[in-house]
This record gives structure tokens, C-alpha cells and sequence, in this order.
């Protein structure tokens, strides 16, 4: 049964703005399902004239409808509420309880006597669904259905299909009662669910089964009356068919529309070896045992997969699936429900819209959701074999405004981002993704296929004069022509002389004026037209020259370009730039749809590209200023080159956003050198280092990659620790590759990474030592204008004139990382003439030691306990070595930290503070010397008897130093009043940043040290605490 609700309308709301006004809304709830309205927007007498439907599973249960006034700041405002039993609605002779106005009543009886207003409602219950298909799924989520069992029930009720689909009429029951049950349903219905509670009890589906199977009878009798309605409901309703025939059946009914565009942001772009059919069949087949796979690689528990379900008329399909999803650090497990909807299916493009919910999580009922799967024909392969093209694309649908909207998108992207990774291993593992190599050896034969159609003399001319100005300046020639051939010589008058006859009137002189003005028009086309003429060949065909990354264009196609000329048409043509060197295409006149198929070849350059700029423009002549049609920019860095292998690149700009301009590409960019080119990289950047730089290992590489999603074809150059300046210093790591600088920090469980080009940056200056940088100098990077927006969180400052400025500091070792970033900027945005000009100007310092070893990444360090103890003093003079007072500076030297120096503890966060240490260590302490710069941070205890200290320690000078971190957590709790007394527990972990085999002699010499050194500096504190008394 099915529960009709027809929300209409609500009068004399009160009113909770301060405009005297509200903006309400409708919830509705039966059971575990809920509905939501539209908001009505500052009436207090509000039409919705909107309809929602339930499906029935208990009776006993009561509709609830909830009238609220949305809020966007704070919580919704109640307004009133209704409570609608549905035996009441089943007392009813039509099972309805018509269209009427119900008082809108109180949270509760405690509440004042107020008027809260009414609302018009229409209620009814329905026996079967005559205008929907039925649902016949044997399990729902929890926001829609929270009764199950109707498969075991559906299964004794229909008939058997026939070989071709339609029911038999021998399966259909021959019962001479069947008249008197149709006639007698709705009283048998009545009668029926009155007496379930009487005598049901417990065994609540029992006591609806009878009612069903009234329902099952009555439909096979119409089966039998009616071929068409049989078909229908056999197809829809009490039919198992397999998902081919289902596809089949969608693909019949397909109407040739286009493919869904893609949602907010896009999880995953890849092309795999394999047809479109295959690959759907694969992950939403029920046959298939990917989403099986898919679960246990990601500790998913309690997958339940309901079939596929045809609807509207066999146009789309639908199913549930219900899984526990894995704990995570932050979040615990719950419960999600996945709705997955074929949007489109014809055979060879198939589009599925996932909508998830997960109402236990904190403002799960606020929002759903929504992956996008869109599987469609990939590239052509040489081999001739099929391939296909998975797009995964996702956005948050708000079904309620909250302030947490922000935080609520960014989780759910760090966690779909961190789920569809898996998921892609996993279908790596079933179907063979298409290698960049498959498509690039198919290069010449996509390229081959392009024709550029040379326009003939007569045909460009025709296109370029074939518009109003140049057809009626003919006209008004011939005219003039005619008309001299016809007129007599006018008589010499007035200032006339022989040879020289002037306008007698003032329409004379406004004809002459016009004609002027014509002909100047007219001339000044034809100047266009021979020098679009001469330059119509372009750089189109131009063989590329040399060995190393070559880049090369294919131009298709424009659409929707805006138009600039008075003829309502532009004469666009495009320029590519990409490493200072410019490509221009040819000129297209009078159109808005330009069409150029021509290909473009950038001579091979040593270093792999980062950006290509492409801007059109409208031809107004060799002299005037070109009128720019818009603009795009291609990034390298973060686009997959299989995804640039055809793609439509939209302008930006406002005449291209205004009319919605695009261009067609392909862009392929090869590597003509292999492993070669990257040694002979790394081996030119040694001669500007004036050091070796090994080359990294491909596990390496791969972990780089994948830290900062870059192309596979980037690889890593070196990395260094250092400190980024913001408000706090942060303890991190800045990675140098050919095309990025990149920053990573994990500190205190709170992940730090951006990166920026090195095309954007425009300076680079050294910052002199400063107690403040803890004595060693620092880097300020300052980006270009609007560049580098991706990375603003890192940024320390914004100038007046919008560029971006990055401060680094606490180098370990600064001068080998300050050649490095100098040389790879110089290498790739600096001019020859600048270059030459830095190179002059650099002295020629002897750099020493190196940072080499295997890049690790960053982890969390294996905490163990290194001193506990019960220090015989009070807290609050324990804490005083932590207090940046005199005690800690003579504690601190006592124990061998010369040139102590701190910052003041600041707030980071409630009840969080966090300061900056800087020290050397004394020759007693370490026969190496060596500096320490750590950050620290203090927090209460959950109790708050006591503190906890957790500091990140970085050491420079020490041989290997840049090789760890030391991550110590100082727990202090108070023990009065039973003793006047602290308990002291210290724990010390290592988190290694690169390998070496000398990791255990490291450890054990760490955990010695430290130990006697923790052991030392509470003595020292519980002597200088007694001597103060």
C-alpha cells in the first residue's frame, strides 16, 4: 500500500524574521522515511501545491508533518506540527481522508496556547500504483522503505513468464470469486486491518500477507484482460530478467539524447583496453563480483546488492545497495545507502547516478552524495581491438543549508578521493587500463585523418566580400556610374572653376561625405583581404626539430565564438605558446564556427612542458589591434595525457564566456628520448648545482607522484626540510621537481601540501638570518599575478598587487638548497639575458654536504617511553620549564643547550597553544655541535590535571640529521592532594625521511641520549625548585 500526501497549502504562520515574515517549509515523516518541501521565501501564507508518496509497512504508525522556517545561520525555527494516525485513513470508507484544513499543534502540552496556524493537506492510501511503475525491489534503504520482506511474498503472487516475456493465460488462476473479491476489496481491506491489531500481535507481516495477495490477485485477473497491461506489469513489476535483456530493453527505448555532463569535480579519468558493454558489465553487472572485491579491499561490511528494477516505462532502471562503510581515524562506521539510476544506456555510451546517504554521520540527513559513472567509446588502437573511456565525476546535493557546507565538501572529497583510488587499482586489476604509449603510437593515424581543405583565391574572396558593405558599395557604384553616363554637364556656379564641381546643397555634401566614408571601408577590406591572403599558410605542417619532448597540436575546431564585426561574423584565428614559442593557425573569415583541422609541431624541447597558453583572436587588419575572442590555458601538470588526446577546451575571457566559446584539441606530448632524457636533465642541473644529484628511484618517483597527484611522467629532484612561515612556523618538507616546488607537512595529524609552477614564480629573494628564522637564512618566493591560486593556504602574505609570497626557512642546508631552487627556476622561467645576469652576479661558494638516500615520505613516528618518574614538586613549578622563564633558560644550559631562545606560547586552536624553540648543542652534549629547531605544542589533559607537551624536533649540523625527526610527548599529571608531587612521563619516536642502513645504530643512539639528557633536565629542575625555597 502506498500513502499519498498532497502538501497544499498553510495560512497564518507565525512569524520568526525580523521582516515580519518567514521563510517555511514542509518535512514529512512516516516510520524511518522522510520527505522535504520547497522553501517559500518570506510569506506567512504559503502555496506549495507539491505531492509526496510512502510506502506502507506498519499501520499502528503515524504520519508526521512538520512545518519549520528555514534559518541560515542558526537552527531552523519550529512552526507547528500535525499528527495523522493512519487508522485513521483506513477507517475510512475511499481510504481517504480528502482534501481539509488541520490546526497546526505545539512541540508540546507544556507549551503556551498559541495559534501556530493551519495547514491543507490531502491524504490518501492507495491500493496499487496505476500512474508509477511499482516498486518490487526485496530490500530498501533506510531513507525510503524500512520494511523488506515483500520479495518472498511477490514470489508466490505472479504468474510464470512465457518464452517471450508476456505472462501465460494457463498461469492464470480461474477463480469464480474473483468478481466479489474486486468488489468487496475496499471493505475486505477495511475489515482486514482493523482486526490486525485485535489479532496479529507480533507477527505483523503475517497479518498484512492477505492483504498483498489481494492486491497479487487482482492484478494477475487484469493480466488476463489486458495484453498490454500484462506486458507492463511483467516487465515492471513481477519480472526477473537478466541484465542483458535489461540493458536491452533500455537501449529499445533510448531516444539518442547526449551524455550527462560532468558533476562538480572529477575522481577518475581512464581509458581502458575493452568495449563500453564489457566494461559496464563489469562493475554494475549482478553476475560480477567487483563491488564483492571492491568491499573487502576497502573493510566495507554487510554489502547487500538488490537487482536492477526497470522504470519509467523501461527508460532507466534502478537499485539499492547497503554497506557498512570501514572506521577511519576521524569517523566511525556507519551505515550508507547507495541509490544507483541508469540515466542513459544505448549500447555504447552508459551513464549511472550514484546518490549515497548516510543520515548517522554529523548532518548526514543535510545532505546526499552523487557520483557520476560515465562509460563511453575510447581512442582507437592500432590493433584494431575496442577500447573505453571511464569518467567518474561527484558534488554534494545540500537538501538543507548548513554553516559546516564548507567542511562537510571537503571531507567528503579527501575521503571519495582516497575511495576511487582503491577503486581504480582494483579495475586496473580486471581490465588493462590503455597505456599513454597505446594511444601515442595511434598519433600518426589520428593525425593522418585530419585534412585541412586549402581555400581557393575565388572561394576566400567570396567568404570575405560576400556581405552587406561590399555588396551595396557595388551597388551604390554601379549607381554613381550610371549616373554620370545619364547626367549633362552642370553649369560652372559660385566658386566653381573648370575641372572642379562642388556640392550646391546640403544634400550634396552628405551624399559626398557617405560615399567618402564607403569607399574608405571598402578600401580597407580589401587591405585585409590580401594580407589574410598572404598569411592564410600558418605553421601548419611545420616539421618539429630534434629529440626530447615533443609537442604536438591538433587543431579541429571553434564553437560558439562571439562576433566582432559589423557583418555579425569574426575572422578568428588562434596562437599556442608554450615555453616562449608560438605557433599561429591560420585565419578563418566571416564565421562563427571556424573549422581548422590543422596540426601543429613545437620543436622538441629538453624540459617537459608545463603550461601551453592558447588565445584566439579576430583578424582586423595587419596594423590594427588584434580583438581578442578569448583565452584558455592548458596545464600539463595536472591533466592526464590521455585526457588531452581529444578534448574541448572552454575560453575564458567575457566576449567567450558571454556567448559559452570552446575549442576542439588532441594534444599529444612524447618523449622521444626515453630514461635518456631524464639523466641528461638531472645531469645539466648538476652543472648549474655544481653538485651530484642522484637519480631517484621509480618507487620513489611513484610515491612523489602520487603525494601530490602529478602525471606519471613527473619525477622528483631533491627535497629538503625546512619550516614555512605563516602565522606559526610549520615544520615540513619542500619538494623540487622539473615543472612544481612542492611543501608537505603532517604536524600534530593536520596534513600541509600545495605546490605552484615554477613559470610562476617571479622572484626570488634571500632573507639575512634573524633570531625570528632561528639564525639561518630564508627564502621569499614571490608568484606572479593571479597565479598560484590553488596554493593560497600556504601563502604567508598577499601584496597590494595580488601575488602570492611563500617564506621558507630553517634550511639544514641552505646553501645547497638555495643553488638548487635558483637553478631550477633559472632553467625554466627566466630569459637568456636574466640568466646570464644571475650567473654573473652568484658567487662561486664550495657547497657542502648532501641530501641523498630514498624519499620515504612522511610518517608517523613508533612512540615508546624513553624516562618516567615522580618529580617531587609542585605542577605549576614543574610547568615553569616550559613557561619560558629564567628557570627553563637555566635548566636549558645546564643540560648542554647553548643560545636557548623561544617564542611565546600562542593559541592554535581552544585550550591548544603552541610555541618555537631554537638551540645549539654544547660539545659535552654532541662532539658534533649541531642546531635544533623544534615546535611545540601544549594541551590540557581530558581531566585537566595536568598537560601534555608533544614536540617535533628537527636537528642540523648532526651528521644524519636530515635524515629523521624526533617526535617527543611530555605527559605531566598533578598528584595532589594526596602527595605534593607530579608523575613525569616522557615517550620518544623516530620518523625516518629517508633511508639508510645505519636506522637501528641511529635508534639505540637516540634512545640513550635522550634518556640520560630527560633524566639530567628534571634533576636539574627539582635542584633549582629546592634552591628557590
Amino acid at each position: 500500500m502506498k500513502l499519498r500526501v498532497n502538501v497544499i497549502e498553510a495560512r497564518n504562520l507565525q512569524a520568526m524574521g525580523l521582516n515580519g515574515l518567514s521563510d517555511p517549509y514542509v518535512k514529512l515523516q512516516l516510520g524511518k522515511q522522510r520527505a522535504r518541501s520547497m522553501v517559500v521565501k518570506k510569506n506567512s501564507n504559503p502555496v506549495w501545491n507539491e505531492e509526496f508518496s510512502f510506502l506502507v509497512g506498519d499501520p499502528s504508525e503515524e504520519l508526521m508533518i512538520y512545518v519549520l522556517d528555514e534559518d541560515k545561520i542558526f537552527s531552523d525555527d519550529f512552526l507547528g506540527q500535525v499528527k495523522v494516525p493512519l487508522l485513521k485513513i483506513l477507517d475510512t470508507d475511499d481510504l481517504s481522508l480528502g482534501t481539509q484544513w488541520y490546526q497546526l499543534q505545539p512541540k508540546n502540552k507544556k507549551s503556551k496556547s498559541k495559534d501556530y496556524g493551519d495547514i491543507r493537506l490531502t491524504i490518501t492510501l492507495s491500493q496499487r500504483n496505476t500512474d508509477e511503475i511499482p516498486i518490487v525491489i526485496p530490500s530498501f534503504s533506510v531513507d525510503h522503505l524500512s520494511n523488506s520482506d515483500k520479495s518472498t511474498e511477490l514470489a508466490k503472487g505472479p504468474p510464470p513468464l512465457s518464452s517471450n516475456g508476456n505472462l501465460e493465460r494457463s498461469a492464470v488462476p480461474v477463480i469464480d470469486e474473483m468478481e466479489s473479491v474486486k468488489g468487496d476489496k475496499l471493505n475486505a481491506m477495511t475489515l482486514v486491518n482493523r482486526l490486525f491489531h485485535i489479532f496479529a500481535g507480533k507477527n505483523v507481516e503475517a497479518a498484512l500477507h492477505s492483504v498483498r495477495n489481494l492486491d497479487c490477485l487482482e492484478d494477475l485477473q487484469e493480466a488476463s484482460a489486458s495484453p498490454e497491461i500484462s506486458e507492463r506489469q511483467s516487465n515492471d513489476t513481477c519480472s526477473n530478467i537478466t541484465f542483458d535483456e535489461l540493458l536491452k530493453t533500455m537501449e529499445s527505448k533510448d531516444q539518442g539524447g547526449e551524455m550527462p555532463g560532468n558533476l562538480q569535480g572529477v575522481l577518475l579519468d581512464q581509458s581502458y583496453v575493452g568495449a563500453p558493454g564489457g566494461l559496464n558489465s563489469l562493475i554494475f553487472s549482478p553476475s560480477s563480483n567487483f563491488l564483492q572485491s571492491l568491499a573487502e579491499l576497502q573493510g566495507t561490511a554487510n554489502l547487500q546488492i538488490e537487482p536492477w528494477r526497470l522504470e519509467n516505462s523501461g527508460k532507466s532502471s534502478k537499485r539499492v545497495i547497503t554497506y557498512t562503510k570501514a572506521a577511519t581515524k576521524l569517523v566511525k562506521a556507519v551505515k550508507a545507502t547507495e541509490e544507483q539510476t541508469y540515466l542513459k544506456a544505448d549500447g555504447k555510451n552508459y551513464a549511472v547516478l550514484a546518490s549515497v546517504s548516510t543520515p548517522d554521520v554529523p548532518f548526514g540527513n543535510y545532505f546526499r552524495t552523487e557520483v557520476l559513472f560515465c562509460i563511453m567509446p575510447g581512442p582507437d588502437l592500432p590493433s584494431e581491438d575496442q577500447s573505453s573511456r571511464l569518467l567518474i565525476s561527484w558534488r554534494m546535493n545540500f537538501l538543507q543549508s548548513t554553516m559546516m557546507k564548507g567542511m562537510i565538501e571537503n571531507g567528503a572529497k579527501q575521503g571519495l578521493k582516497d575511495s576511487f583510488a582503491q577503486f581504480a587499482d582494483l579495475l586496473s586489476q580486471n581490465v588493462k587500463p590503455l597505456d599513454q604509449k597505446d594511444t601515442g603510437s595511434n598519433k600518426g593515424q589520428i593525425l593522418a585523418s585530419l585534412q585541412n581543405e586549402q581555400d581557393s583565391g575565388w572561394k576566400l574572396a567570396f567568404r570575405f566580400f560576400g556581405n552587406f558593405t561590399a555588396l551595396s558599395s557595388v551597388c551604390v557604384a554601379f549607381y554613381v556610374l550610371i549616373h554620370i553616363l545619364l547626367a549633362n554637364p552642370s553649369i560652372v556656379q559660385g566658386l566653381e572653376f573648370p575641372g572642379l564641381d562642388l556640392p550646391d546643397s546640403i544634400g550634396e555634401v552628405v551624399v559626398c561625405g557617405v560615399l567618402v566614408l564607403q569607399g574608405q571601408r571598402v578600401l580597407d577590406m580589401i587591405g585585409c583581404f590580401l594580407q589574410a591572403r598572404k598569411q592564410r599558410g600558418s605553421d601548419h605542417g611545420v616539421k618539429a626539430q630534434g629529440d626530447g619532448w615533443l609537442l604536438t597540436i591538433a587543431l579541429i575546431e571553434g564553437s560558439n565564438l562571439a562576433a566582432v564585426d559589423s557583418t555579425g561574423y569574426s575572422d578568428p584565428y588562434v596562437v599556442f605558446t608554450c615555453n616562449g614559442k608560438t605557433k599561429t593557425s591560420s585565419i578563418k573569415f566571416q564565421t562563427l564556427e571556424p573549422q581548422w583541422n590543422e596540426i601543429f609541431e613545437f620543436d622538441a624541447m629538453d624540459d617537459p612542458p608545463s603550461m601551453m597558453d592558447v588565445d584566439v583572436y579576430d583578424f582586423d587588419g595587419p596594423f590594427d589591434e588584434a580583438t581578442s575572442l578569448g583565452h584558455a590555458e592548458v596545464n600539463f601538470v595536472k591533466s592526464n595525457l590521455s585526457e588531452l588526446a581529444d578534448i574541448w577546451i572552454p575560453l575564458q575571457g567575457k566576449l567567450a564566456q558571454a556567448c559559452q566559446s570552446k575549442l576542439q584539441l588532441r594534444i599529444f606530448l612524447n618523449n622521444t628520448r626515453g630514461i635518456d632524457v631524464v639523466t641528461e636533465y638531472l645531469t645539466k642541473m648538476e652543472k648549474e648545482v655544481g653538485k651530484k644529484i642522484n637519480l631517484r628511484s621509480p618507487q620513489t618517483n611513484c610515491a612523489f607522484q602520487k603525494l601530490f597527484g602529478l602525471p606519471p611522467e613527473e619525477f622528483l629532484i631533491n627535497d629538503f626540510s625546512c619550516h614555512l612561515k605563516r602565522k606559526m612556523p610549520m615544520q615540513g618538507r619542500l619538494f623540487l621537481s622539473p615543472r612544481i616546488i612542492g611543501f608537505y607537512a603532517n604536524l600534530f595529524g593536520h596534513k600541509t601540501k600545495f605546490f605552484f609552477l615554477w613559470e610562476d614564480i617571479e622572484d626570488i629573494q634571500v632573507i639575512p638570518p634573524t633570531l625570528a628564522s632561528m639564525a639561518s637564512p630564508s627564502l621569499l618566493i614571490i608568484l606572479r599575478r593571479g597565479k598560484g591560486i590553488d596554493a593560497k593556504h600556504g601563502a604567508k602574505t598577499v601584496d597590494q598587487d595580488g601575488r602570492l609570497k611563500f617564506h621558507f626557512q630553517s634550511f639544514v642546508s641552505f646553501n645547497v638548497a638555495n643553488r638548487t631552487i635558483m637553478a631550477l627556476w633559472k632553467a625554466r622561467s627566466l630569459s637568456p639575458e636574466q640568466k646570464v645576469q644571475m650567473v654573473e652576479e652568484e658567487s662561486e661558494a664550495t657547497l657542502h654536504g648532501e641530501e641523498s638516500g630514498s624519499f620515504l615520505g612522511i610518517q608517523d613516528a613508533n612512540m615508546s617511553e624513553v624516562f618516567s618518574s615522580t618529580i617531587s614538586i609542585d605542577l605549576n613549578s614543574l610547568m615553569e620549564v616550559f613557561g619560558g622563564t629564567s628557570l627553563e633558560q637555566r635548566v636549558m644550559e645546564k643540560v648542554g643547550c647553548v643560545n636557548y631562545s623561544i617564542t611565546a606560547w600562542e593559541p592554535v586552536k581552544p585550550d591548544v597553544y603552541q610555541r618555537q624553540v631554537y638551540y645549539k648543542f654544547d660539545k659535552s652534549l654532541s662532539r658534533y655541535g649541531g642546531e635544533v629547531t623544534s615546535t611545540q605544542q601544549k594541551s590540557p589533559l581530558p581531566d585537566r590535571n595536568g598537560w601534555i607537551i608533544e614536540e617535533v624536533m628537527t636537528l642540523q649540523g648532526v651528521l644524519l640529521g636530515d635524515y629523521f625527526n624526533l617526535h617527543l610527548r611530555y605527559q605531566m599529571e598533578d598528584l595532589a592532594p594526596r602527595l605534593k608531587a607530579c608523575n613525569v612521563q616522557v615517550s620518544l619516536g623516530i620518523a625516518w625521511l629517508r633511508s639508510t642502513e645505519h636506522q637501528k645504530r641511529i635508534t639505540k643512539n637516540v634512545i640513550s641520549n635522550s634518556s640520560a639528557r630527560l633524566k639530567e633536565m628534571f634533576s636539574q629542575v627539582e635542584k633549582e625548585s629546592m634552591v628557590g625555597k
